[in-house]
């Protein structure tokens, strides 16, 4: 389900307070790829339902630079939500997800283990509200970036 911030806080306040346990991650997904699914299967096996915050075109741009994204926040969007592994999925456009798990108080804010020596600004406000942080594994060579890169080398400029 695709939900604006408020409506996504509503519906994860009422599944918390019946004793549910959401889970938040976070990322660009420009190219979903096969890296983007694990990571976001192994942060649903860890609570009751999954929330994905998905970067708008303009935090991607601020981000990776000026030829991205190569897919719009829309789609990226849709995609993400026809994932079965995939509750809620919401917009935004701030440079990190903070003000996201502020606002949402997951049980668990997922992300992957590149976090692990790079600063947390979601740290903070998810442990503050009783959360935790886990960091899940990365599929090496799985990503946006080496996909263009690819393509590129394969396909021509």
């Amino acid at each position: 389900m695709i939900l604006s911030r408020d409506d996504l806080c509503a519906h994860v306040a009422r599944r918390q307070a019946a004793g549910e346990k959401g889970v938040l991650s976070n990322g660009c997904f420009d190219l979903l790829h096969v890296g983007h699914l694990r990571t976001l299967q192994a942060a649903r096996a860890m609570g009751d339902f999954l929330i994905v915050g998905v970067n708008s075109d303009g935090g991607v741009r601020r981000l990776k630079g000026p030829d991205r994204p190569i897919v719009p926040e829309d789609e990226r969007c849709e995609l993400l939500d026809a994932l079965s592994c995939v509750d809620y999925v919401c917009l935004f456009d701030e440079p990190t997800a903070l003000e996201l798990a502020a606002a949402v108080k997951p049980r668990i804010y997922v992300k992957s283990v590149e976090y692990l020596d790079k600063p947390l600004p979601e740290r903070a406000v998810v442990e503050a509200a009783g959360g935790e942080v886990r960091l899940v594994p990365i599929h090496d060579g799985r990503s946006t970036t080496n996909l263009v890169d690819r393509v590129l080398a394969t396909y021509g400029s």
